[in-house]
């Protein structure tokens, strides 16, 4: 369908593809994943010819159509929402627009969204106003480009339905590990300046990586100690007459040997949440809230009445619902950013409140630098702490003095988690946090609010960052609450499980005791998450024997060269070597065949 052939492409000093190469078929379903900076929205570009390679080629099949959806800032007309979906579209009929529809409801639209202007929009909606227009065409290929970003839970949840039974190819950039893995069978990874294919999911991708680096590693040190060796007999035998002969065709292969390269390390965010000051048990309470928007044109829309709520020290909630259910109204409402029509909102002892808005744009001053803004708290933090924090989160030199109008989405999100670093609450609120974040930023903030001691609630529409995190899913439907004590895997097996009830049903499996409702699952999840982890294990030591035998197999062929026969060191050195690797490869061995046998044993009728 697509032939990448020998791509390289540079700007100014700066090179982003050496020599790359990628072949997309029909129905290749492929995830493109690197750092920022890398180059990934380029490769797009390139492919859509809005970029001009430096060199090598890009070549299409005949006849096949490229459907493209920007990271942000779709175009905005003046036609109505259903007008804009149904543009371009060939052959038009009722039936193409029941589909246009339906697929703008997927998308969270409502039936009085219809008739709305596009350029009325906020820059989310009108990006999935295009992404539906985009879904409606059919392409032959999708070129998606971080496609979640305005997405809540459950438009998310509807695409990646839609795209798993979609007959095109797709090929998407996404930050979005659990999307990646529900959409695409391979990952293509931009590194060191080329591309490379993984086949199957992220996990798989990340081990093979770790296995590789590892082999590159072990390689590079067994060639350091070789050059060290060789430089140290030319250095005490460069006199000898005697050895003249060995010593200059040891100059000959040391100036031809090839030297291994280690990888060079992404700067990745270095995140840590000061422990917060101590809060009572109780953190904060809503106590009979009501709030209601007026809105000019609509009836009033009422989110909550009569509305409790109370938050405990140390939970971590993630906020879950339809689209308007009022999950941002209640992070709001918690967080004091808005005030209740009537009620009250009371604060524990100590507390002190965080907010993270997902509308980055709202929160920070496009007049001010980076560093101005980090530095605009009560705590009169030095400027030089403040820019060692704001270096860590990718902010270096300079960077600190540009305008945060400037900013792209994923450094306005850093330097607003720099904000909450420097002046630390003990209850942090955030609405979409991940949006904008790569992967390795989403693992630091991962890592970082686990060690957290305070209070956490959060919105998201990242699976895999709600199920690291909650400790309990807060469901909101119709201005109502019910907590489910754990992640987002729980909370859909429950729904399962409650669904089937009321449908009457026989439950497939046997009902966890009353007291400890998620017993069951967590079990089957702990057993599920074994048997992978064992997998690529085994994989792991399947590959590093193969590669231990290689090397064993290298250095005995190096022992039996003429030259080395009286080198004693040398020889005893290779004899160590080899042994210590045998000895490692008996070791791997019996520990796959434990494995194994372990797997084998498991087996139904084993």
């Amino acid at each position: 369908m697509i032939t990448v052939r020998n791509v390289s492409k540079s700007f100014s000093s700066q090179v982003l593809f050496e020599d790359a190469s990628l072949q997309i078929n029909d129905g290749d379903r492929f995830a493109l994943v690197g750092p920022n900076g890398a180059g990934k929205s380029t490769l797009f570009k390139m492919m859509l010819r809005a970029e001009e390679a430096d060199d090598g080629e890009i070549q299409f099949k005949k006849g096949v159509v490229v459907g493209y959806l920007p990271q942000e800032n779709a175009p905005v007309s003046e036609r109505t929402v259903v007008e804009e979906t149904l543009d371009g579209v060939e052959d038009f009929d009722g039936r193409i627009e029941a589909e246009g529809k339906a697929i703008l409801m997927g998308l969270g639209f409502k039936l009085t969204d219809f008739s709305r202007k596009v350029n009325t929009l906020s820059g989310g909606w009108s990006m999935r106003a295009a992404m539906a227009k985009l879904l409606l065409k059919k392409p032959d290929l999708l070129l998606l480009d971080e496609p979640t970003n305005h997405l809540d839970l459950d438009s998310l949840l509807w695409l990646e339905d839609y795209l798993a039974g979609y007959q095109g190819a797709i090929f998407v950039i996404s930050h979005d590990r659990d999307f990646i893995n529900k959409i695409c069978r391979a990952i293509v990874s931009l590194q060191d300046r080329t591309l490379r294919v993984y086949h199957g999911d992220y996990e798989n991708f990340l081990a093979q990586r770790r296995s590789e680096k590892e082999k590159i590693y072990s390689a590079w040190r067994l060639q350091q100690e070789e050059i060290a060796q060789m430089e140290d007999f030319i250095a005490r035998n460069r006199a000898r007459v005697s050895t003249a002969s060995r010593v200059q065709s040891m100059i000959k292969r040391l100036d031809k040997l090839e030297r291994i390269e280690l990888v060079q390390e992404v700067k990745t965010v270095k995140m840590r949440f000061p422990q917060p000051n101590r809060t009572g048990t109780k953190v904060l309470e809503l106590k009979s809230v009501d709030k209601t928007y007026h809105v000019e044109g609509h009836e009033p829309i009422r989110v909550y009445e009569n509305f409790d709520f109370t938050l405990q020290r140390g939970q971590k909630m993630a906020f879950l619902g339809h689209n308007g259910a009022g999950k941002s109204t209640l992070l709001k409402l918690l967080a004091g950013v808005i005030e209740p029509d009537s009620g009250e909102r009371v604060l524990g002892l100590n507390v002190k409140t965080g907010y993270f808005s997902q509308h980055r744009e709202g929160m920070l001053d496009p007049r001010k630098t980076v560093l101005q803004e980090a530095m605009d708290n009560d705590r009169l933090n030095p400027e030089l702490m403040v820019r060692t924090v704001l270096g860590t989160f990718l902010f270096p030199g300079d960077n600190v003095y540009k305008k945060t109008e400037v900013l792209s989405g994923g450094e306005k999100s850093r330097l607003m988690l720099v904000k909450l670093l420097l002046d630390p609450p003990n209850v942090i609120l955030m609405d979409e946090p991940t949006t904008h974040l790569d992967m390795p930023s989403v693992e630091a903030l991962i890592a970082a609010l686990k060690e957290f001691e305070g209070t956490l609630c959060f919105i998201s529409h990242d699976i895999y960052f709600i199920n690291a995190l909650a400790d309990a899913a807060v469901h909101i439907e119709q201005g109502k609450t019910t907590v489910y004590p754990g992640n987002y895997d729980y909370f859909r097996y429950r729904q399962e499980q409650l669904a089937r009830e009321a449908a009457g049903v026989k439950k497939k499996t046997v009902s966890a005791p009353a007291a400890a409702p998620s017993q069951d699952w967590e079990e089957k999840k702990r057993q599920e998450a074994e048997t992978r982890k064992k997998g690529r294990r085994a994989e792991t030591l399947k590959k590093e024997i193969a590669y231990s035998r290689r090397t064993v197999e290298g250095l005995a062929a190096k022992m039996s060269a003429p030259e080395i026969y009286s080198d004693y060191v040398q020889v005893k050195e290779l004899g160590d070597k080899i042994a210590a690797l045998e000895a490692k490869i008996a070791a791997y061995s019996e520990e796959l065949k434990k494995i194994e046998s372990g797997e084998k044993a498991g087996q139904p009728g084993a």
